[in-house]
């Protein structure tokens, strides 16, 4: 029996920097919470790792695209809070710009493949 191949799947860090940016288009939020949002889009599989993810956020906010202050409101430890700066939002709507145009593309060529299957039958 012939094994089962899968598509390579790439990085998975690619769509990392703009799922982030996603998460916190919304509202502000801290590390552990975005974990948990950014798994919601797919584009990990399995739990995404913290040193990765605070990897991207400290190059997302040295690139002034994401920002952070000291939350100490509550109990517990003090929690680094991350907000989008407005570079963030423009940098979010290239970043879909791109993902629209890479969507069409890859709808494009399922229909082209679709065709091709339909008449060979």
């Amino acid at each position: 029996m012939k094994k089962k191949r899968q598509p390579s799947q790439g990085k998975q860090e690619r769509y990392i920097q703009p799922s982030i940016l996603l998460g916190l288009y919304d509202k502000p939020s801290y590390g552990y919470e975005l974990i948990q949002t950014i798994q919601n889009f797919g584009f990990i599989q399995g739990q995404a790792p913290p040193g990765m993810m605070y990897r991207h956020l400290r190059q997302l906010e040295e690139d002034g695209l994401v920002a952070s202050e000291w939350n100490t409101d509550g109990s517990g430890p003090a929690r680094r809070m991350y907000h989008l700066t407005p570079d963030g939002e423009e940098m979010l709507t290239i970043w879909i710009d791109f993902m629209d145009r890479k969507a069409e593309n890859l709808t494009k060529f399922i229909k082209q493949y679709s065709n091709v299957r339909r008449s060979k039958r």
